[in-house]
């Protein structure tokens, strides 16, 4: 296979995917549902939203600041204006070329601030570790407030807690046992998988030794609980969802997570993943819909309208440069 057809179909097969999804997703529904639906899109409230929308633009500011964190060590200091108009466009850029944020972002802070692009991607690849490990802790933490319910729903389809655990168990001895196959392999595609723990490894250890580590901290735990505030106000747009706890909606902002990394921007794939495993909890299809709705499309418009004007504003602000 070609490269120039790989690239071809890494950026189409993601849009098709999602555009197919949302085309499942509406075919699945009935006209009525369909009404309510979209009744319940156009009457959320605008109060709500909005507050979602500020937090999310806080959580992308957050991560600009953050990113500093990490160039400082390098011997760069880049205008904190800069690095939140290109944060901003990294994102809008995701929409339409997944993953094409990240070299744009390293492209553009080459252009604006001089920093060289490897150190500067060297950089974001050191922030998707740390939000990888984040990922990783908050489904800990779900899993740990959900404890009960995943075992009780696990039962009510056959499977006892004594198998769920010989599950776990094999898994863990299967992690260990894949583990050790892999540092002790030579193919191409063992050695592509050791590159990336080391990365994930460096990663972490490369926070340990930045001099501000622990403003850096706070604000991953800042962006994080960002991206949850933003999730847990809209549940306020829907009355079905407004007596949800924190543990359902954490079941619900993993799925989302997950889904986001699926498609450009989660399109056609989030809305269902976040309606699936609010059903979890009894919420309807059509109040679970419309809530994954709700919460994509705000934080699209929010992603295109601010990454339009970062990409307009940003030449002008360096026209000099």
């Amino acid at each position: 296979m070609g490269k120039s057809l790989k690239k071809f179909l890494k950026i189409f097969v993601p849009i098709a995917f999602g555009l197919f999804l949302v085309w499942y997703s509406y075919n699945s529904t009935t006209p009525e549902e369909r009404k309510q639906i979209i009744h319940y899109i156009s009457n959320a409230s605008p109060l709500w939203v909005s507050i979602s929308v500020i937090i999310g633009i806080l959580s992308h500011i957050s991560r600009a600041i953050r990113w500093k964190y990490l160039l400082e060590p390098l011997g760069y200091r880049p205008k904190t204006v800069n690095t939140i108009f290109i944060v901003l466009i990294s994102y809008f850029a995701n929409l339409g070329i997944p993953r094409s944020g990240e070299i744009l972002r390293a492209t553009a802070l080459t252009t604006y601030e001089k920093v060289p692009f490897e150190k500067g991607f060297g950089t974001i690849v050191t922030e998707r570790v740390i939000d990888l490990l984040m990922l990783l802790i908050i489904i800990t933490i779900t899993l740990v407030l959900q404890t009960d319910f995943i075992l009780g729903f696990l039962e009510e389809r056959g499977v006892n807690i004594i198998g769920a655990i010989g599950i776990l168990l094999v898994g863990i001895v299967g992690l260990f046992l894949g583990s050790y196959i892999i540092r002790k392999s030579k193919s191409p595609l063992a050695i592509k998988l050791k590159e990336f723990l080391n990365g994930l490894k460096e990663g972490v250890l490369s926070l340990f030794k930045m001099k501000n580590k622990w403003p850096f901290i706070l604000h991953t735990l800042f962006i994080w609980i960002a991206y949850f505030g933003m999730f847990w106000v809209i549940k306020y747009t829907v009355e079905e969802t407004i007596p949800l706890s924190l543990g359902e909606l954490l079941v619900a902002f993993v799925a989302g997570a997950f889904a986001m990394s699926t498609t450009n921007g989660g399109i056609g794939l989030y809305p269902i993943a976040v309606s699936a495993a609010l059903g979890i909890y009894g919420i309807s299809s059509v109040s679970g819909d419309a809530f994954g709705w709700i919460m994509w499309i705000a934080q699209t418009l929010m992603v295109v309208v601010f990454g339009t004007i970062s990409f307009l504003v940003l030449p002008l602000l360096n026209r000099n440069r």
